[in-house]
């Protein structure tokens, strides 16, 4: 994506007040498709935008929320930057499931736990299920949101669902290993960071950990 380009996005998402995450989520969507065909996004056509979102899904093997969030990135970009009209590379919304959640035993817990690759992925599957957090506010926690106090005992979540800030119970069990995470990682903005650890882990990467979790043999 050019300088241009780029800025004229960015200056379209400040005039909407779109969050600094989603902003950086946006571009991101933007610059990974033109870097995808080495081609500036607006000489792309429909039809490579489709076959974009087909390798996304397909051979990326990206989850569909992640999906989503690439679409609405393009989308915007495409609505209110190049000038397309609405009817332009439509993709139905997935089917919401109306399966009942599946709920784990204590037993399947503590496999589920047992069986992450590493200890930071068995603390960051613990967060999940004893903090009640949804894998989007689960990698952007900060090391600075465990309030460990025992008058407090809470973690902050900061523009989760809804863009609102808010508290969940940190429990007494979690505690001690959060803290034995803390002296092994050392981990210093997130309480999870990525590969490169100025940034977070990323929601694909974190749904991994469960899902290898998951599949491990009994």
């Amino acid at each position: 994506m050019s300088t241009d380009l780029r800025k004229e996005f960015n200056n379209y998402m400040t005039v909407q007040r779109l969050s600094p995450h989603t902003k950086r989520n946006y571009i991101r969507a933007v610059k990974g498709l033109a870097e995808y065909y080495n081609q500036s996004p607006d000489l792309l056509s429909d039809d490579q935008i489709q076959e974009y979102f087909r390798y996304l899904l397909e051979d990326r093997k990206l989850s569909w929320g992640t999906c989503n969030n690439y679409f609405s990135g393009i989308v915007t970009f495409y609505r209110n930057v190049c000038k397309w009209d609405e009817t332009r590379f439509h993709i139905p919304p997935r089917p919401r499931d109306k399966k009942l959640p599946v709920i784990f035993s204590k037993g399947e817990l503590k496999r589920l736990f047992d069986s992450a690759n590493n200890f930071k992925h068995h603390v960051l599957l613990k967060t999940a299920y004893s903090a009640g957090l949804p894998v989007g506010e689960l990698v952007r926690l900060k090391s600075d949101h465990i309030e460990s106090d025992p008058s407090r005992m809470a973690i902050r979540v900061e523009q989760g669902k809804g863009k609102k800030d808010r508290y969940t119970i940190l429990s007494q069990k979690l505690l001690p290993e959060l803290r034995a995470y803390w002296h092994q990682y050392r981990p210093e903005k997130w309480l999870f960071p990525g590969q490169k650890t100025e940034n977070h882990m990323s929601v694909s990467a974190a749904q991994m950990a469960y899902y290898n979790a998951k599949k491990k043999p009994v």
